[in-house]
């Protein structure tokens, strides 16, 4: 018989992390929490860079470009999540399971990809200083993203066209994985499991703006600058409508 997918299953039952109804709602809360945190916080990093002239470098191109990321790697997974938890319903269709896997390996892919290239920048900026803004420059740059994106979804879908060959599959990712490849069948737990891919795909995107950009000056500066540019606008505009508003009823 030749390779190829023989299960007769078209759907799937997601693991929960707890059975117990009364948990449910915290649980839901908590994750909501993480989600909207990790949103907002890559939002506002995509939005200093992009209205701030003096952080239009390569560094901060390919900040904004791993926050965007970041953003799109947990849009695969948690609001599925938190409509199951909503629902009480933890079934998820084999079509939509591959669906979310292949986006799930792309973002997971780019993440490492744009790790790469902003390591491969910083080793520029160091080791030669003098000839980085003409090594770094936009070509480059934009050439090193769209090969992220490339390489990253020719991985995702390679790695999903296998899957559909075989009747089973678990993907987890980074250290996190390799802890769960590597346990004990004897120790091993769903429980820990969900745990430790709790680390990666939700924690870590939600860390990483804080760690990589909300703790720098030039970001805060950025975003100090916008908003406080936004309540002058607005100011301005209220501004101009009075003697308006008071020539209409004279």
């Amino acid at each position: 018989m030749g390779p190829g997918n023989n299960s007769l299953i078209s759907e799937f039952l997601l693991l929960g992390f707890s059975e117990k109804p009364a948990l449910q709602p915290l649980i839901f809360g908590l994750f909501l929490s993480m989600y909207l945190v990790t949103v907002l916080g890559n939002l506002l990093i995509i939005l200093a860079v992009s209205s701030d002239s003096h952080l239009h470098t390569p560094m901060y191109f390919f900040l904004s470009n791993l926050s965007l990321v970041d953003i799109c790697f947990t849009s695969t997974t948690i609001p599925k999540m938190l409509v199951n938890i909503q629902t009480q319903s933890r079934v998820i269709t084999y079509a939509g399971c591959i669906t979310q896997l292949y986006f799930f390996l792309l973002f997971a892919g780019l993440d490492d990809f744009l790790l790469v290239v902003m390591a491969y920048d910083r080793y520029v900026a160091i080791c030669h200083p003098l000839h980085y803004m003409v090594i770094m420059n936009s070509r480059l740059c934009g050439l090193l993203v769209l090969m992220s994106w490339i390489m990253g979804a020719l991985n995702s879908l390679l790695q999903s066209l296998i899957v559909l060959r075989l009747s089973f599959f678990v993907s987890l990712f980074y250290g996190t994985s390799l802890g769960v490849y590597l346990s004990s069948a004897a120790t091993h737990s769903s429980h820990s499991s969900a745990a430790a891919s709790v680390m990666y795909t939700v924690v870590t995107p939600m860390l990483n703006p804080f760690i990589y950009s909300l703790r720098n000056k030039d970001i805060k500066r950025a975003l100090k600058r916008f908003f406080g540019m936004t309540g002058t606008k607005g100011t301005i505009i209220s501004r101009s409508k009075v003697p308006l508003i008071l020539r209409l009823q004279n």
